[in-house]
Parts: C-alpha cells; sequence; structure tokens
C-alpha cells in the first residue's frame, strides 16, 4: 500500500478503513487560522491535513513544521506543487516533518523522477498533480511507471468558478492506474460520494469544511458522506450552472458580488428607495431624458417576468418613474427597477414595497415626448450594462454582471461570503477583524 494510504489507515477502525480518506486542505495565508481549522477538522476525524500551497507560500515549512508538532500522529501533505529543483524541494518538506508532497505532472519527467528517487530516500511519499495536464491519463501512467505514490486529479479553483467538475478525468485516470488517486474540486457533503464512487482513494476538501463556522462538523458530515456512500444534503459550499443564477445571486449580497469582481461592477451613486429589498434579475436596458417618461413605461410591456429594468436618464430631474409605472412592474411580475436620474412617488413606492433604485427623488416630471430606445447598452453609475446582464441590489446599492461572466462571478461571490461567514465565527469567538485577518502583516509594503 502506497505510503500516502497506510499512514492514513493505520490505527483507523475497519468500518472507517473500507472509505476513502478525507484530506482537508488548509488553504489559508494565515498559520494561526490554519491551526485553529486543523483542531477542529482532527477532532471531527480527519484522515490527512493539507497545508494547502497558498499557507506555504505564507509562511513557509514552518506550517509543516508546527502542524506535524501539533498532530504527531496525523498525515500532513505539503502541496508544494513542485515544478522543478524536485530533489531538494521533497527533502525539504520531508525534514520539514511531511509525509507526502506534490510535484506537477507538467513538470518534466527528469523533474518528476527526481521527486520519486528522492521520496525513496527521504521517506517522503510523492504525489503527481495532473492539474493543467493536457492528457492526464498519459501523465498518471507515467507517474505509476517512475514509482510516486498516487495522482491527483484536481479541477483547480478557477475552473471551478465557471461550474466544472473533475469527476470524469478522476473515471478515466482510476481506470488507467492502480496507485492511490486522490481527487479535489469544490467537493462538499452533496459530491464526496461522487467522488468515491468514481475511484477517489483519497477525497480532498477545503472550502466545505475550512469555512464552516464549525469544521468539526462539517468534517464529521463528509465523513458520514464517504462512509454511506451517498449524498448528505447542504445548502452551503455549492458551485452553480447557468441554470441557478437566480438561486445563486440571490444567497450573495451586493458588498459579495463587488468583492468578487475585484471591487468592481458598482453602480455609483444609485441608492434604494425602498429599503430591505433584494433584487435579482436580467437588465432590459432603456435610454431616455431626464423627465421623459414614455420609453421606460414602454419598457415594462417589453419585459419579462423577474427582469429588472435599467434606464439612463440622464441623472437629474425631472423624473422619469413613480407610483403607476411601479404598480405597472408589479402586474407584468418584474424584480426591479434602477434609475440613473429621478424618481417621484416615493412614499407610494415604499407602501407598494417593490424594489427601485435612484439617483434623485423629486416630485416633478416632464411630458412622454419618446425620446430616447430600448434595448441597446447603457451606461448608468459608471457602468456599461448590456440587454441581458445579471443586475444585483440590496440596501448598500447596485451591482451589474456582466452577462458571460455571471457563472464565474456567482460562485466567486458565493466563495467571498464562505469566507466571511469563518471570520464572523472567528470574531464572535471573541477576537478582532484585525486579528484575524493579521492585518498589519498584510498591508501593502509602502
Amino acid at each position: 500500500m502506497p505510503k500516502i494510504a497506510s499512514d492514513a489507515a493505520a490505527g483507523a477502525d475497519p468500518v472507517a478503513a473500507a472509505r476513502p480518506r478525507l484530506q482537508v486542505a488548509l488553504d489559508f495565508n494565515a498559520l494561526s487560522r490554519a491551526r485553529r481549522a486543523a483542531e477542529e477538522a482532527v477532532a471531527g476525524g480527519a484522515d490527512l491535513l493539507e497545508v494547502g500551497t497558498p499557507l506555504l507560500k505564507s509562511e513557509g515549512l514552518d506550517a509543516v513544521r508546527e502542524l506535524r508538532a501539533a498532530f504527531p500522529a496525523v498525515p500532513i501533505v505539503a502541496d508544494t506543487k513542485t515544478m522543478d529543483a524536485g530533489r531538494a524541494e521533497m527533502e525539504m518538506a520531508a525534514k520539514a516533518g511531511a509525509s507526502c508532497a506534490t510535484v506537477l505532472g507538467v513538470a518534466s519527467p527528469s523533474t518528476l523522477r527526481e521527486c520519486v528517487e528522492a521520496g525513496r530516500n527521504y521517506g517522503i511519499a510523492v504525489l503527481v498533480d495532473l492539474v493543467g495536464t493536457p492528457d492526464p491519463v498519459a501523465v498518471a501512467r507515467l507517474a505509476q511507471e517512475l514509482g510516486a505514490a498516487g495522482v491527483g486529479v484536481h479541477c483547480p479553483i478557477d475552473e471551478q468558478m465557471l461550474g466544472r467538475d473533475p469527476f470524469e478525468t478522476l473515471r478515466q485516470v482510476r481506470a488507467a492506474v492502480t496507485v492511490t488517486v486522490s481527487v479535489a474540486g469544490g467537493i462538499n457533503s452533496e459530491t464526496a460520494a461522487i467522488a468515491a464512487a468514481a475511484g477517489a482513494d483519497v477525497v480532498i476538501v477545503g472550502g466545505a469544511i475550512t469555512k464552516s463556522p464549525d469544521a468539526g462538523a462539517a468534517t464529521r458530515a463528509i465523513i458520514a458522506a464517504l462512509s454511506e456512500g451517498r449524498a448528505r444534503p447542504t445548502t452551503e459550499f455549492r458551485r452553480y450552472g447557468p441554470e441557478q443564477l437566480r438561486e445563486a445571486l440571490a444567497r450573495v449580497s451586493t458588498p459579495n458580488i463587488s468583492d468578487a469582481m475585484h471591487r468592481g461592477g458598482a453602480l455609483a451613486g444609485l441608492l434604494p428607495v425602498v429599503t430591505g429589498k433584494h433584487m435579482v434579475g436580467r437588465a432590459v436596458t432603456v435610454r431616455t431624458y431626464p423627465g421623459d417618461w414614455a420609453k421606460p413605461v414602454e419598457a415594462i410591456d417589453a419585459a419579462q417576468p423577474g427582469d429588472v429594468l435599467v434606464i439612463d436618464a440622464g441623472g437629474r430631474a425631472p423624473a422619469v418613474w413613480g407610483e403607476l409605472a411601479t404598480e405597472s412592474c408589479l402586474q407584468r411580475k418584474l424584480a426591479g427597477v434602477v434609475i440613473d436620474g429621478a424618481i417621484r412617488d416615493v412614499d407610494a413606492i415604499r407602501a407598494l414595497g417593490f424594489p427601485a433604485f435612484a439617483r434623485v427623488q423629486c416630485p416633478n416630471a416632464w411630458e412622454p415626448k419618446g425620446f430616447g430606445e430600448i434595448g441597446a447598452p447603457v451606461i448608468v453609475g459608471g457602468v456599461r450594462v448590456a440587454p441581458g446582464d445579471w443586475i444585483v441590489g440590496d440596501d448598500s446599492g447596485v451591482v451589474a454582471v456582466p452577462a458571460e461572466r455571471a457563472v464565474e462571478v456567482a460562485n466567486r461571490a458565493l466563495d467571498v461570503l464562505e469566507m466571511e461567514n469563518r471570520v464572523r465565527g472567528e470574531i464572535r469567538a471573541g477576537r478582532t477583524l484585525a486579528e484575524v485577518i493579521e492585518l498589519y502583516r498584510w498591508e501593502k509594503a509602502h
């Protein structure tokens, strides 16, 4: 049995030994936070701990040393993702206390060989990570021929955000080799059993455990799923595809989305008229002139249920929207309206509870002249919005998500929310935000 598997199984009960091992990836940038998550995960029954690549880059091999000292009976995987200098990196990882280290399958065959030989010399299992390899099956076979302890099928985070999964590749690799096969890729309690059924010997879970406010409970749920061979339903740590975009965006705030877009997407100066609402829908765009409410009203009839009207009205008064237009939207079951211009009848719109966002409030409108157009890209709040883009609004304001990036942004926003949930739990346990994220350490150097 390869070392990574035998170490993990040491001391395990016979029933648990029948299930794949659970490896918890500690993808933090602060060792203090990784240590707390590791304590919870080990208490929950985790079989292996992984010093994730972000943690290694942040803290170096001291992260391996500290976790080895803290958990002497638990195998420690150093996710070095070695690309060159294989002998030196395997030696350093082994001497720091790692049970296993990784080398990228896209490295040269000589580097793969050096890593495996160094592993034999220094008593460390070597796992070949297949991420990014053009032919993962061929590289997996080469890894087995060279004597690697195992291979890893890895769906990169950036690809997970696009709604892709790794399990078809996993099945192909499993059929091609007999060494230990591990799998990572947005796995949670719903998908862990699928990964096991596809042939994984080791299931690697990161965020579904380490971003949970209770990492121990999350670990136990995934172990139960692996032991039972069936999904454990969860509403957390999921990846959404195009068909679930509205559901995904309804779960996150506009700040979550802006963070996911590298602090972008916000429609500057557009604030809620009705507070306490969360608006999600696809944009129906309108261009008009201040006070001319003809095209905005016509757009109501052009829109479909669940759409959001996005109106470029010059950013100033007179109003192009009021109570009667809002009543019409309710009849059409529209999701909301965003006006880079003026709105009136604010008291009535608040009483109706319809999500409306505007730059200006005023009492007067103008005549319906019919200038402008419907269905052309507009600039609203300084952001270009095209028809079909996703619009999300809440008490913080409005963000626009380009349609072609919507799946990725929604999943990244959920990732932001999940990370915040973990940080919130650590703050409530008695620490401050600056302490939890080690803010002073990570301030940009001047």
